[in-house]
């Protein structure tokens, strides 16, 4: 590689941000960090990895009565951890992972936490009428259900971004590129990836 490349991939629920990742993680052979970030921070704070599961991209307070682990976080007061707190112990994993070497993260306001090291920052979205097709035929739902699958967790993911980073989450202004990934497919949302990378000087012709 030109430098090493570091991509966030932000996404619309349904949109095929974990599978672009993949892609791009394949095709680049470097390591892509969605639900591994959060086996990586339970293992680095100690808390039980139920814990982040719980948290994952929701806005809430857990009490760690039950959750509780070997902790070397040992200040949080009244028994109770929040999403800051959490936010604090993912962000300290995804830093450390991107100093070691090229990474893509997907979600979890990477884009914020990177926001002072030189990363490529993606937002996938997709028509809503294509999102619920997507996701009812991974899940095996109805396309009602799928629908209200979709609202609901984009309404989570909203509300943790804002709340995390006080900013508003899918503005186009945040990220370097937007697309529409039912343009091109997840293998083709993937090659405009690359060559966008390419154009920037993270790859070599020979490796885009």
């Amino acid at each position: 590689m030109a430098k090493k490349i570091l991509i966030t991939i932000g996404r619309q629920f349904g949109s095929g941000g974990k599978a672009v990742a993949h892609i791009l993680g394949q095709r680049l052979g470097i390591p892509v960090y969605d639900n591994e970030l959060i086996d990586e921070a339970a293992k680095k704070s100690g808390f039980s990895k139920d814990l982040f599961e719980g948290s994952d991209e929701k806005k809430r307070t857990f009490s760690l009565s039950s959750l509780f682990s070997s902790n070397r976080y040992g200040h949080f007061s009244d028994n109770y951890i929040n999403d800051a707190d959490l936010f604090r112990i993912q962000s300290e994993t995804i830093r450390s992972l991107a100093e070691k070497g090229p990474a893509i993260f997907v979600g979890r306001a990477s884009d914020f936490v990177l926001r002072d090291m030189d990363s490529i920052d993606v937002f996938l979205t997709s028509p809503l009428e294509v999102r619920k097709m997507f996701v009812a035929s991974r899940e095996g739902f109805s396309e009602e259900e799928a629908e209200t699958l979709i609202l609901k967790r984009e309404k989570e993911r909203e509300a943790y971004y804002n709340y995390i980073t006080f900013g508003n989450w899918g503005v186009a202004s945040n990220y370097d590129l937007c697309i529409d990934s039912s343009v091109l497919g997840f293998e083709g949302t993937a090659d405009l990836i690359i060559e966008f990378a390419r154009k920037r000087g993270y790859l070599t012709d020979e490796e885009a």
